[in-house]
């Protein structure tokens, strides 16, 4: 007979947010952190927001699941009630509750990584390693693109 290994619990050890203003302003300095544009998880209402510094697992509740097209990259992307993560600098994988409409089927992103060492372009695979890259200032917003361009200028 098999023993089962219970799993530990991901969240042990969490710091918690709790509200949206607390846990957007939380989600942009942690995206920032890691260096990932801030509108990239453009998530609505936000409730709860938590980060396990030791394993880097990350998770975010907003109050209902949100849908969202980016104009630049002509993209519909659905994300769930709760989004999870396992972060490093430049990378999230193991992503959950985010999927992105591709002729008319929902395919889940399961990781997301800016391009080492110019970062010009950020990649967004499923689960089994299909990907797809976009210019990183597709997801910036404005105010973070200006800087962005005006720094490439010089």
């Amino acid at each position: 007979m098999a023993t089962v290994i219970p799993r530990k619990d991901e969240r042990a050890g969490a710091e918690i947010v709790y509200g949206h203003e607390e846990c957007y302003r939380q989600s942009v300095e942690l995206l920032k952190e890691l260096g990932f544009p801030s509108g990239v998880l453009p998530l609505q209402e936000l409730e709860e927001c938590g980060m396990v510094r030791e394993t880097g697992f990350i998770w975010m509740k907003q109050k209902k699941p949100y849908e969202h097209f980016f104009e630049t990259t002509k993209s519909h992307v659905a994300y769930a009630t709760e989004v999870t993560a396992y972060v490093e600098k430049f990378k999230m994988k193991k992503m959950t509750g985010v999927k992105s409409k591709q002729l008319l089927l929902w395919v889940p992103i399961g990781e997301m990584s800016i391009e080492v060492p110019n970062r010009k372009k950020i990649c967004f695979r499923t689960p089994v390693g299909i990907g797809k890259s976009f210019p990183v200032t597709a997801f910036m917003v404005d105010e973070e693109k200006k800087k962005y361009l005006e720094k490439v200028e010089e």
